[in-house]
């Protein structure tokens, strides 16, 4: 269990390594998050550093969150999210986390959540083949094809991969380099692309 920091995802871009070499990267403005609320074994079975990222205004802010912030002494966030850590007697409510937390050449693990593809076939979903495009084949190029047994089981099994909803759903995607830590922008370098779309919130924390 790692801290990390929550983020916007900007868009990507290129810059050169110290060979030359052009490498994509994407650009995430992370932070500075602030710390709403510890959570420790002894109150919530286990330790935890929850984070808050972006202003909101305070009419958008419901009655139950509006007390809770009250609570903690905080202004409210747009966002909140958990990292669960080993050890949280270094932390407090109210402290900022910035993007000082990484530095270059470190592999981190970006969460996000995956751009909506919509209801879609399963050539698009899941890679299949379809079937010939002619002798015999007719409307049928872009089908699954059988997705049953025979008489025996008699039904569809579970897990069977068909057309359906693509996207939307949270991605991990691990073992990615930093590739450079703008602390006064408060911007990060990744190499590689991460999950979701433009101005999407990511979780960055440390690879463990």
């Amino acid at each position: 269990m790692s801290m990390g920091i929550l983020g916007r995802k900007v868009g990507m871009t290129q810059v050169f390594d110290e060979n030359g070499r052009a490498v994509p990267v994407t650009v995430i403005e992370a932070g500075p998050c602030t710390i709403v609320e510890i959570r420790t074994p002894e109150k919530n079975s286990y330790s935890a550093v929850q984070l808050g990222l972006g202003e909101v205004k305070p009419v958008k802010v419901t009655k139950p969150m509006k007390g809770y912030f009250e609570k903690q002494e905080v202004a409210p966030k747009r966002w909140l999210r958990e990292f669960r850590v080993d050890d949280t007697s270094g932390y407090q409510v109210g402290q900022e986390i910035t993007v000082s937390l990484f530095q270059n050449g470190e592999l981190v693990d970006v969460i996000g959540v995956s751009k909506g593809k919509g209801y879609a076939g399963v050539l698009k979903r899941h890679g299949f083949g379809g079937t010939p495009a002619s002798h015999g084949h007719s409307v049928t190029h872009r089908h699954p094809g059988s997705i049953g047994c025979s008489s025996y089981p008699g039904r569809v099994m579970k897990g069977r991969k068909m057309a359906g909803h693509m996207g939307s759903e949270r991605v991990t995607t691990k073992n990615l380099k930093v590739f450079g830590v703008d602390e006064e922008n408060n911007l990060i370098l990744i190499a590689g692309p991460v999950p979701g779309a433009k101005n999407g919130l990511v979780m960055i924390r440390k690879t463990a």
